[in-house]
C-alpha cells in the first residue's frame, strides 16, 4: 500500500541552512543557553553560537582561500565546540563531514579521500589517528585544528585559528543553493566500504520543518523551572540523528543542550540530576539501562519525563519498563541517513496506545509498502519500505550504481527496511532485509525474537543471528544472550534450557532458537545503539576456530 502524510503539506522555505537558523524569525532571546558542557560548564548562548561561527567561516575563508562546497572533515567525540564550528563552516559555503571517532587512521583516511576532504577538526586524544590519516590523504598538518579544553604543540587550537584573522578585511557570507550539499555523512558500510550520503540544505531544512509537524513535548515554557525544556546529547555528532536533532534542530528552537561526549552510566545519570534534564534523545541500549540497571536507582532522573527513540527497534517491554520505573515517556521513531534522517515520528500522546509502533508518515513524503517482486502489499503485510519526499537524498557520493540500485525512476528510496501499516496508519519495523533469517522458506525477523528475549527479567540483552547448517541446508535462529544482574550467577546450561523452553511458547514454530543459545558478555552495538551483527559475527569464527566450537563466553 502506499501511504502519504496525515499531516498537512508544509511549506518549504527556498535559503541555506545558515539562513535558516540565524536570519528567520525566531522564539527566544540572544542570551539563550543553547549549548553546555557539564563537565567544564563552557557554554554558547545563542549569540556566542553565531559570533563564534562567523568567526570561523571568515577565518576559513581569509586564512585558507576556503572555496564554496570545499569539504571540512570533523573526527572528535562530542564536543561543545563542534555545534560552532560545524555551523561556521556552512557560512563559509563548506560541506561538513563528520567521522567516527572510532576510526582507525586507515578508515578515517579512507573518508578524507573519498569526501575530497581540505581540512581536519579533531580533539587532542584523537591527534595522533587524525594526523596519520590526514598524511595519508594528503592535507597537510597546518589544515589540521583542534577542539576541545586541551591543546598541542603539534597543531593549531581553533581559537587561534579564529584570532589569527582577526585583523583581515571581513569576509562575506557564502550563501549556497538548497539544492546544494551541506552534510557528507558515511553509511556505516555493513556490506562493504561506507558510502557518502549526500544531504543538502533542503534535505536537513525539510526535515527539521517535518519534525516540527508532530513536536509537542518541547517547548520554552517547558522544564523543571518553567524555563524551557533541557535536552541532553548522548548520541555521537557524527550520526545523522545526532546533527540534525541535538545540534540543528536544538538551535532551531533555542533549547538548552547538555552535551556528554559519549555514553557512560554515572555521567549520564549525574548530568540528567544535575541540570533537571527533560527530554533525551535516546537509542535502545540506553533505555535498557535506565529500564534494567540498579544503578539508575542511586539518582534523582525524575525529571527526564519524556524522550524519542531510533536507530534501532525498540522491544515493547522496555517501553513499559521505563515508564514504570521513571515515570519517562519513549516515543518512538524512524529514519535513515539518506532521509535526513526521519520518515516517521509518533507523536507523545501515543507513546502508550501503539508501542512498538514508529508512529505516522512524516508531511510531504510518500511511502509504500512493497514485496520481493516489487508489488504494492496491503494493511498489515510485511514488505520493504519504499519513501519519496523532499527530505531524501540525491545519492551517494561518486557511486551512481549504489545510488541507481536504491532509487527508483520515480524518486522513491529503497530502503532496505522491512516493516507494515496497521489500519490507523501506524509504521511498525519488522526488520532490516538482509538480516531477516531465511528458515526453511519461512522468514524470521532477528527484531521480534530480541525483543521478547530483552522482555525476560533473566536477560540483560539479546541478538538473534541465523547460522547455516548444512545437514538440513537452511538457517537457524541462535540467540546470543546477555544475562541480567539477577541472572548472573545462574549455570549456562540450566539458563539456557529455561530459555530455550520459555521462548518456544512464545512464538510460532518456526521461529524457534533451533541454531541454540549461546551467552556472552556483551553485544556489539555501534554509537547509535544498533547491533554490530558482522562484528558478532567474526567473533564467532575466531572462537570457532581456536576452539572448535562456541563457548559460553567471547
Amino acid at each position: 500500500m502506499a501511504v502519504a502524510s496525515p499531516y498537512p503539506l508544509i511549506d518549504i522555505p527556498e535559503v541555506d541552512t545558515w539562513t535558516f537558523l540565524f536570519e528567520s524569525k525566531r522564539d527566544f532571546a540572544d542570551d539563550k543557553v543553547i549549548f553546555l558542557d557539564p563537565t567544564t560548564f563552557r557554554q554558547y548562548t545563542y549569540h556566542e553560537l553565531k559570533q563564534t561561527a562567523i568567526a570561523f567561516g571568515h577565518a576559513l575563508r581569509s586564512q585558507w582561500n576556503w572555496k564554496k562546497d570545499d569539504c571540512i572533515g570533523f573526527y572528535s567525540p562530542n564536543c561543545v565546540d563542534t555545534p560552532a564550528l560545524t555551523l561556521g563552516a556552512f557560512w563559509a559555503g563548506a560541506v561538513v563531514s563528520p567521522a567516527n571517532p572510532a576510526y582507525t587512521a586507515a578508515e578515517l583516511a579512507f573518508q578524507l579521500k573519498d569526501s575530497g576532504a581540505k581540512a581536519l577538526i579533531t580533539q587532542a586524544p584523537c591527534l595522533k589517528v587524525a594526523s596519520e590519516a590526514a598524511k595519508i590523504a594528503k592535507i597537510p598538518q597546518n589544515r589540521i585544528l583542534l577542539i576541545g579544553d586541551e591543546r598541542s604543540s603539534q597543531v593549531q587550537h581553533f581559537s587561534q585559528f579564529i584570532s589569527s584573522a582577526k585583523n583581515s578585511p571581513l569576509s562575506k557570507r557564502v550563501p549556497c543553493k538548497p539544492s546544494e550539499m551541506c552534510f557528507l555523512v558515511y553509511s556505516s558500510g555493513t556490506t562493504g566500504l561506507p558510502k557518502g550520503v549526500m544531504l543538502t540544505h533542503r534535505n536537513t531544512i525539510v526535515n527539521l520543518l517535518q519534525t516540527d509537524s508532530v513536536q509537542t513535548d518541547l517547548t520554552h515554557d517547558g522544564g523543571v523551572d518553567g524555563k524551557g525544556d533541557t535536552v541532553i546529547a548522548v548520541l555521537p555528532f557524527y550520526h545523522v540523528y545526532g546533527l540534525q536533532y541535538e545540534i540543528l534542530y536544538m538551535v532551531h528552537l533555542g533549547l538548552k543542550v547538555v552535551i556528554l561526549s559519549a555514553f557512560t552510566p554515572d555521567a549520564f545519570c549525574q548530568a540528567v540530576q544535575d541540570h533537571k534534564v527533560t527530554f533525551g534523545y535516546l537509542v535502545p541500549p540506553i533505555i535498557l539501562f535506565l529500564a534494567k540497571s540498579p544503578l539508575v536507582d542511586k539518582y534523582s532522573l525524575r525529571s527526564l519525563t519524556s524522550g524519542m527513540s531510533a536507530a534501532a527497534p525498540l522491544a515493547t517491554d522496555l517501553v513499559e519498563g521505563v515508564y514504570n520505573r521513571l515515570g519517562l515517556r519513549v516515543k518512538q521513531a524512524y529514519g535513515l541517513s539518506e532521509c535526513a534522517p526521519a520518515i516517521t515520528t509518533m507523536e507523545i500522546n501515543d507513546w502508550r496506545t501503539k508501542i512498538g509502533s514508529v508512529g505516522k508518515v512524516l508531511p510531504n513524503q510518500i511511502v509504500k509498502i512493497m514485496s520481493e517482486d516489487e508489488r504494492l502489499l496491503s494493511t498489515g503485510s510485511d514488505g520493504e519500505i519504499w519513501v519519496q519526499g523532499p527530505n531524501v537524498f540525491p545519492g551517494y557520493l561518486n557511486n551512481p550504481t549504489a545510488t541507481a540500485n536504491c532509487m527508483t525512476p520515480d524518486g522513491f528510496f529503497k530502503t532496505g527496511d522491512i516493516g507494515h501499516f496497521d489500519k490507523d496508519g501506524y509504521l511498525y519495523i519488522t526488520d532490516r532485509k538482509k538480516e531477516l533469517i531465511k528458515y526453511k522458506g519461512f522468514q524470521v525477523a532477528p527484531a521480534e525474537l530480541e525483543g521478547l528475549l530483552i522482555g525476560h527479567p533473566k536477560i540483560g540483552d539479546a541478538c538473534v543471528l541465523g547460522v547455516y547448517e548444512e545437514s538440513q541446508a537452511t538457517e537457524l535462529p541462535k540467540a546470543f544472550l546477555v544475562k541480567s544482574e539477577a541472572a548472573k550467577d545462574h549455570d549456562d546450561l540450566v539458563l539456557a534450557k529455561e530459555m530455550h523452553e520459555w521462548i518456544s511458547r512464545q512464538v510460532a514454530h518456526h521461529k524457534r532458537l533451533r541454531g541454540g543459545i549461546c551467552f556472552v558478555e556483551a553485544i556489539p552495538k555501534s554509537a547509535a545503539g544498533k547491533i554490530l551483527r558482522r562484528v558478532l559475527r567474526d567473533q564467532i569464527k575466531i572462537t570457532e576456530g581456536k576452539n572448535g566450537q562456541v563457548k559460553s563466553k567471547l
